[in-house]
């Protein structure tokens, strides 16, 4: 289960967010965190920490580098 959704993390990553228009405002992308916190906490805690990444991500944040 934790190879698919990291194939599906870089299938995202190649195919959709190149033709994105936007720029996260973090360091590393959410995609990428979410690789980083899958890989260093196991897939329940790694999506759930990933899932409070994208939470933080609003209008109002400010950029910031932000590791798992």
């Amino acid at each position: 289960m934790q190879k698919l959704s990291k194939i599906i993390i870089y299938l995202y990553q190649k195919m959709i967010s190149p033709h994105m228009k936007f720029q996260c405002k973090f360091y590393p992308s959410c995609s990428q965190y979410a690789l980083m916190a899958i890989k260093k906490y196991g897939l329940a805690r790694g999506i759930v920490k990933s899932l409070f990444r994208i939470i933080k991500c609003t209008p109002f944040s400010r950029n910031r580098i932000d590791f798992p």
